[in-house]
């Protein structure tokens, strides 16, 4: 795991820029602390911070040249059949033991196609000098990321943002609609960034780039491209997601360093521990445990480390040692998120404990129907027919009608559902992650709305034969895994443990199980349980008391420490933030005064997602 930099310019000779990438390369040194590399010729300059996990010699360094010289390479993240594709790509002199020479081997072999052989989580920059070409690539799931900037006459990259802003070549302005974004969904969706002119390449797609020659993407997969399901008993689907999910884990216990993995004691990590345990690995296991019962699962997380045999760490902290290190978690943070400080302190804990790669859990609840929302929007499903039978003129003072009696956060999102034209699940899904509604936005801000991001690509899916095609079930999986899951969680998770320089891996993001569980029918994976094709995929093989647990999460009494300890802290942010001319400061303020004053349609969440992105916004000089 590591960080990439790079900046290609049309311009005759701009001796400069591999001094711009020696800069970029310092704001990343945390996510590559193993080795610092440079390499530039006339319209390129491509650099990388090294995080060894496989092959640790020298022989690893980065940028990567091919045998033959032709082409240059930095990367991040992991091939993880990478030995399978050597062995295919005998023929190349190899030098190293790395899976990114297998990358330059595999380009020279297939070009392009290259991509469909890669197993894995990667994004990186390849520079064919023969060509004069520049192909950057994303893995599948969007595990890793890639930033970039069109600039007059070429193109900068990098890992991340903070990268692009040493560069010189990035103005620090704000994207005006980014902003919407991030305020209804705590974050903003792919290809757009905070910053004005910034992208995210998205998952799945490739850029090809050349100097006076302009920028095209290119989709090379989507979820929605798989194979219809084939017709089979419930037993050989269950047989086949154990079999597909014990592969996954398999192939990401490939590593030249101590490693481990997070078990909250949850059944989705419990399910990654209970893998790498049945393939005989030795298991070191990471739970952040809290004095103080009410926010602690170490109780279910011992339990699992003693069914498995694992070497268990549990890292205790107070409640009050969280709130010491949220401003360091700040920090850290390259893209601003309403989410992250937990997955820091885990990585923290886990990094100091001398790991330097492990496995998460992230991903099961999108994946096998883990959240609420599922069992919510099916219910809508069935009632819909019902609901859209009624005036529309009805529906709307029912709505108010909730809204009055029931003044809460629930009730201000059951009060849009019923609001809209037409009542239905799909529909309903762009409220499920929301934070601040349209009604609240339009008093918040002092520029018009932009469309909803996450309704726009709800609409564009339902243009699409393959996502029609798609059970219900599988519909919100996709739902979710593309909007939330890459672009909160997934994007927390790397900014955050990468703070540490750990790498994460995620097995319920293998493409092939996603694939897989996409094609399954609800009638197979209807949660009349938490997770119930994934439980009983995996038989008796875990504890009882997982099984059965309530879910719990990772929680913290941020509310109460917003009122108290955070008061100062989150009040100079939010009177700056007010100060900016694209908020009404009195609504600011009127917020902030209905959340101390303990009002139910003001959540802590809504206030904090404002602290987070004023602090960010303020470490980062953006105007």
């Amino acid at each position: 795991m590591c960080g990439l930099t790079g900046i290609l310019t049309s311009a005759a000779s701009a001796p400069a820029i591999d001094q711009q990438v020696a800069a970029m390369n310092a704001a990343l040194a945390h996510r590559g602390p193993d080795d610092d590399g440079v390499w530039h010729d006339r319209h390129i300059a491509l650099g990388h911070r090294r995080l060894s996990i496989i092959d640790l010699s020298a022989a690893g360094h980065q940028p990567m040249h091919s045998a033959d010289g032709r082409y240059v390479l930095v990367y991040n993240g992991e091939i993880y059949n990478f030995r399978a594709l050597r062995r295919e790509l005998a023929d190349y002199p190899y030098r190293s033991q790395t899976d990114s020479e297998v990358i330059l081997a595999a380009y020279a072999r297939w070009g392009v196609e290259c991509l469909s052989r890669f197993q894995g989580m990667f994004a990186f920059a390849l520079w064919d000098r023969t060509a004069q070409t520049l192909f950057i690539a994303r893995d599948r799931l969007g595990i890793k990321p890639l930033y970039y900037c069109a600039h007059e006459g070429g193109l900068v990259f990098a890992s991340e943002i903070r990268a692009l802003l040493r560069s010189g070549l990035v103005d620090a302005r704000l994207d005006r609609l980014a902003l919407v974004d991030y305020l209804r969904y705590q974050t903003v969706h792919a290809p757009r960034t905070i910053l004005e002119g910034v992208r995210m390449l998205p998952a799945g797609h490739y850029l090809l780039a050349r100097p006076e020659h302009g920028i095209t993407t290119h989709a090379y997969w989507s979820m929605l491209r798989s194979t219809p399901p084939v017709a089979c008993s419930r037993e050989e689907r269950k047989r086949e997601v154990l079999r597909v999910f014990r592969a996954a884990v398999e192939k990401r216990l490939v590593a030249d360093v101590p490693f481990g993995a997070f078990l909250s004691g949850g059944i989705d990590s419990s399910a990654v521990v209970a893998m790498m345990a049945q393939t005989g690995a030795a298991v070191k296991t990471f739970n952040v445990s809290f004095s103080e019962h009410a926010y602690s699962e170490a109780y279910y997380a011992r339990i699992v480390a003693r069914a498995f045999n694992t070497e268990h760490h549990e890292i205790q902290l107070s409640p009050r040692r969280f709130l010491a290190l949220i401003p360091e978690a700040l920090g850290a943070m390259d893209h601003p998120s309403g989410d992250g400080p937990n997955t820091y302190i885990v990585s923290k804990a886990t990094k100091e404990a001398g790991v330097s790669m492990a496995l998460s859990g992230l991903g099961g609840d999108e994946l096998f129907a883990g959240y609420p929302v599922f069992t919510r929007l099916a219910q809508l499903e069935r009632w819909q027919r019902w609901l859209n039978a009624l005036p529309a003129a009805t529906r709307r003072s029912g709505s108010r009608l909730i809204n009055r009696l029931r003044p809460s956060i629930a009730a201000q999102k059951i009060g849009e559902v019923l609001a809209d034209t037409e009542v239905s699940a799909l529909s309903a899904y762009r409220y499920n992650r929301q934070v601040f509604a349209a009604c609240q936005l339009a008093d918040l801000l002092t520029t018009p709305l932009p469309p909803n991001a996450v309704e726009e690509q709800m609409n564009g899916w339902r243009e699409c034969a393959e996502f029609d095609a798609l059970p219900l079930f599988s519909k919100i999986s996709v739902a979710e895994m593309s909007t939330y899951m890459q672009n909160v969680l997934l994007r927390d998770t790397d900014q955050m443990s990468m703070a540490h320089a750990l790498e994460v891996r995620v097995p319920f993001l293998d493409h092939e199980l996603v694939e897989l569980v996409l094609r399954i029918p609800d009638a197979v994976k209807y949660p009349h349980t938490p997770k119930q094709l994934l439980v009983e995929s995996l038989g008796d093989l875990l504890p009882r008391e997982i099984v059965d647990r309530p879910k719990m999460g990772f929680t913290l009494p941020f509310k109460e420490w917003m009122a108290n300890e955070l008061r100062d802290f989150c009040a100079v942010r939010l009177h700056a933030l007010g100060a900016r001319p694209y908020f009404h400061a009195a609504t600011v303020q009127r917020l902030w005064d209905d959340f101390l004053s303990g009002r139910p349609t003001i959540s802590w969440s809504r206030l904090w997602v404002l602290v987070v992105l004023e602090e960010w916004l303020e470490k980062n000089g953006v105007a």
